[in-house]
């Protein structure tokens, strides 16, 4: 999708996109290789012609921070299907209260779709472990995580997030989808674990107390309560994902072209106030 985006170009939206798949112009090389296009003027469309030749340099290269900054964050999605082998899930825990009123990070889980690591206080979880556990990623999904995630990261252990963000919480908003991460998940067929049915952030809390008094089960629980807040990020986004293409209107404009075809290659509601 990214590589039918025009919207890294200053002053095209969502309507001059259209205008432009309707014309024919699905991607990048069709822009490039247009010697004129009405709309726009000679002078603006070489600026826009170095724009996207570079665009298709930084994808190449895999450089998710220049998108990050090129697109609009509610745009990040677009990157998925380039990004995805290098996608983490991410979800933290905390003790409950804010950071500047002694609020601190309890579990950070991390999730590639392949395995989950879990960063917890007092063990492993550390500014230097994680940032080079996340130096392997270049590319970020989340459920809020714009709002809560990664500003509380950045707070309390320094993390500063330069990739690309999916926030999932704000891709099912763009479809009409409000609520939850758990009122959202049954919705797009992904299940929970029996064992953490029902829980919600403030019994993670709870949990977290009773596990620095020793209590292995409340450990082991909050545990798998995280892990299933970050693993099912993953097939959510894939979902996600392919319901905004289909938002967008591209495949239509695709079918009647044949498909995709691509000049650049790649080498590879309501949110945070319900429980997450």
């Amino acid at each position: 999708m990214i590589r039918n985006t025009f919207s890294i170009l200053e002053g095209i939206g969502p309507k001059l996109e259209r205008a432009l798949w309707r014309k024919g112009i699905l991607e990048w090389g069709d822009f490039i290789g247009a010697p004129e296009i009405k709309t726009i003027s000679p002078v603006r469309k070489a600026v826009f012609d170095k724009r996207l030749m570079d665009a298709g340099k930084r994808l190449a290269m895999g450089d998710s921070g220049y998108f990050a900054q090129a697109l609009k964050l509610k745009e990040h999605w677009r990157l998925y299907e380039v990004f995805r082998d290098r996608a983490v899930c991410l979800d933290i825990e905390t003790n409950g209260w804010h950071h500047a009123a002694g609020g601190y990070v309890t579990v950070v889980g991390l999730y590639d779709g392949f395995d989950y690591k879990a960063f917890v206080r007092g063990e492993n979880l550390s500014s230097e472990a994680l940032k080079k556990e996340l130096s392997r990623y270049r590319y970020v999904i989340t459920f809020f995580g714009s709002g809560f995630d990664l500003p509380f990261l950045k707070e309390s252990l320094g993390i500063d997030f330069e990739m690309a963000h999916f926030d999932l919480c704000f891709g099912a908003r763009k479809l009409g989808i409000t609520g939850g991460l758990k009122k959202i998940e049954p919705l797009l067929g992904i299940h929970r674990d029996d064992s953490v049915k029902g829980l919600d952030g403030y019994q993670a809390v709870r949990l977290w107390h009773e596990a620095k008094r020793g209590n292995r089960a409340a450990y082991d629980l909050l545990i798998t309560y995280n892990r299933e807040d970050t693993v099912n990020l993953m097939g959510m986004a894939k979902t996600l994902y392919e319901r905004l293409k289909t938002q967008t209107g591209i495949g239509t404009f695709l079918n009647e072209t044949g498909g995709e075809k691509f000049s650049v290659k790649a080498p590879f509601g309501f949110c945070h106030g319900e429980s997450r």
